[in-house]
């Protein structure tokens, strides 16, 4: 009868992350960074099996987006956030909303959970933007 090493069976398998986690998890590392960062940083802070070319790879999605900046440090590059913790929660909800079909039914359906404050907020954005759109 033949031996079956079961050991490859038990070992956990490692959990593949959803589309934009690792974009999330890397600009919630360089935002709880004190100033620019290598990406040999970020790798340490979000821990796990990540190889730093995926690190490299995700700094430069992002800053072909508009999200991190960099700048020349040595032979390599320091990173940093373009904006803030709310310009980090505005990207999330970009790409919640890019995600899906149908914007329209998304946005809808979020206006109507909007308490009446947040809502009147809302409006008043909308019409500094629409009128800032019209100089």
């Amino acid at each position: 009868m033949e031996q079956h090493d079961d050991r490859e069976e038990r070992r956990p398998r490692l959990r593949r992350r959803a589309q934009g986690e690792l974009e999330q998890q890397v600009l919630a590392a360089l935002h709880a960074a004190r100033g620019p960062v290598s990406a040999g940083w970020v790798q340490e802070r979000i821990g796990g099996d990540l190889a730093y070319t995926t690190v490299m790879t995700i700094l430069t999605r992002l800053l072909a987006k508009d999200v991190v900046t960099r700048e020349r440090a040595g032979r390599s590059f320091a990173w940093t956030p373009a904006s803030d913790e709310a310009g980090l929660a505005a990207f999330r909800m970009r790409k919640v909303l890019d995600g899906e079909s149908d914007r329209e039914a998304v946005l809808a359906s979020f206006v109507t959970t909007l308490t009446p404050d947040d809502e009147q907020l809302l409006r008043e954005l909308l019409g500094r933007a629409g009128a800032e759109s019209d100089d």
